[in-house]
């Protein structure tokens, strides 16, 4: 028996990209929710909803709602998966390296990566950079308004 063939990068990734916007992750309703977060890109019609469940500043359950194009359903399924477990601060971090991604910066070594590193790619199409980057936005947006001590908040990619 030989080796399987070898599948190319990109189509590895569009293959990742793809399980992701059919099978979205971090769906399911929450026990309880701490903070949500509405997100909408006038642009294309994108919109996303975060809701946090969150005990002494660790992320116990996220849910992320999407509706949209492929890159913004698979980018909030990436980082629904990624969320549960994570403080607020690494949250935060994860959101600005990925923000930093997507305008040019290398993927940070430090930071635990999962099925993200399948949208740098997108970072070559402006026009869909902010398609991935409105959940992670609106994550963002949705930490600010816990610590402001209010349980909603909205965004818009930048």
């Amino acid at each position: 028996m030989g080796s399987p063939p070898e599948v190319p990068l990109d189509e590895l990734y569009r293959e990742v990209v793809l399980d992701h916007y059919r099978h979205p992750r971090g769906r399911e309703p929450l026990a309880r929710v701490d903070v949500t977060a509405q997100g909408f890109n006038p642009l294309c019609g994108d919109q996303v909803e975060v809701a946090l469940q969150v005990g002494e500043e660790l992320i116990q359950q996220a849910q992320v709602l999407s509706r949209g194009c492929a890159i913004c359903t698979a980018s909030a399924s990436m980082m629904a998966e990624a969320l549960p477990g994570q403080t607020l601060a690494q949250a935060e971090q994860g959101a600005e390296a990925f923000r930093q991604v997507m305008h040019g910066k290398p993927f940070p070594q430090e930071l635990p990566l999962g099925d993200l590193e399948a949208l740098e790619g997108v970072k070559h199409f402006p026009v869909r950079v902010k398609c991935a980057l409105l959940p992670w936005m609106t994550l963002k947006e949705a930490i600010a308004a816990l610590r402001r001590g209010e349980r909603r908040a909205k965004a818009t990619t930048e």
